[in-house]
């Protein structure tokens, strides 16, 4: 979690009041995924934030359903889905004013004018800001590598054949693409998100939380990767935060091996359209600005690695704790232990930047 950013006598912060993002897109186009990312990211940041899936209120109410009743021809299923993204969003609005909310993400396709200002009204009625996020795919392989590694995984089709299953869902895009209004209203706020971040369209954006939200959006990485964390190799003085001592030969030893060992897995793993890892996308390594790091990173430049230095890995200041070992520290802090375990986000032992408990505790 991040440094806890002020908050207001409401709880909310920098009096930024309710906002609620509706995301709007075809399905298999990251909404969802991306819904997930964003409301993680600002939960770090301290925003009370809770994402409201109508897909989710739907395959509780109804379980797993074919592609033909999600056409808009159908009377009766376009009623029931209608009630039920009615319920999800009155569920929202319900959870940022009464529930301690700040930030609530209304998760559904969304595809119609219509739909948008009636959602929109709805929310200005009481007090809350309407923050719409389109998500536009225009790459069949990325919306192909979407339905593979997500969609096909997701309740909807369970025990379904790949084939039948494929087949459904390209036909339940098909149904939402003929009736699909792109956002044109300029006096609406919006970002245009277009294929995973290659563009980013803003109109009428404002205020600090709506431009973390920009922010976030233009770092995302919604595409299939994976990230290996890994320690940096034991140094000489390991146990010192001054010191910042060079790798041991131990160290050396394992930075080797941790090189090779990534580099040998990235070979063998497969994406999920069957390429190798390695080929799929070039390796990055990121370490922080101590020497340790960056010696453990550099048995990776054999491998053909970009590496990357960033003061944001490098350890905090433990401050008097320095070198101690728990026992040690258990004996000279103890009116500090229980502070430190129940809040180690901002806990700091003297002359330090955060609490050395921190650790153990991840």
């Amino acid at each position: 979690m991040a440094a806890q950013l002020y908050k207001t006598e409401t709880g909310r912060l920098f009096h930024a009041g309710a906002i609620c993002v509706i995301s709007v897109g075809l399905p298999a186009c990251g909404k969802t995924h991306s819904s997930r990312l964003l409301s993680r990211y600002m939960r770090w940041l301290g925003v009370s934030t809770k994402v409201f899936s109508v897909g989710d209120y739907r395959r509780k109410e109804l379980g797993s359903l074919p592609a033909n009743w999600f056409d808009h021809e159908n009377e009766a299923g376009a009623k029931i889905r209608a009630d039920l993204a009615t319920r999800c969003l009155d569920d929202t609005i319900s959870w940022l004013l009464h529930d301690g909310g700040q930030l609530a993400i209304f998760d559904g396709n969304n595809v119609t004018e219509e739909r948008r200002t009636t959602i929109r009204d709805k929310l200005e009625a009481n007090n809350i800001q309407a923050l719409f996020i389109e998500f536009i795919c225009t790459d069949p392989d990325m919306i192909l590598s979407n339905i593979v590694g997500v969609k096909l995984s997701s309740p909807d089709y369970a025990g379904w054949e790949m084939d039948k299953a494929m087949a459904d869902y390209k036909e339940r895009i098909e149904r939402n693409r003929a009736r699909y209004q792109t956002i044109r209203d300029l006096s609406t706020s919006f970002i245009k998100m277009i294929d995973a971040g290659k563009q980013l369209r803003v109109n009428k954006v404002e205020g600090y939380l709506q431009s973390k939200i920009v922010y976030f959006l233009l770092n995302i990485h919604i595409q299939e990767r994976t990230i290996y964390l890994a320690r940096a190799g034991y140094s000489k003085a390991d146990r010192s935060y001054k010191i910042d001592a060079p790798l041991s030969k131990k160290g050396e030893e394992y930075a080797q091996k941790l090189a090779s060992f990534i580099n040998n897995y990235r070979d063998q793993k497969l994406t999920s359209n069957g390429t190798p890892e390695s080929k799929a996308r070039p390796l990055a390594v990121w370490t922080s600005t101590r020497r340790k790091g960056i010696q453990t990173a550099l048995p990776f430049n054999q491998y053909g690695a970009r590496i990357h230095t960033l003061t944001a890995l490098t350890q905090l200041n433990p401050g008097e704790s320095d070198g101690l070992s728990q026992e040690q520290i258990d004996a000279k802090f103890p009116d500090d232990i229980d502070v430190a375990k129940k809040n180690p986000y901002h806990h700091r032992y003297p002359r330090g930047e955060v609490s050395t408990i921190f650790e153990s505790l991840l």
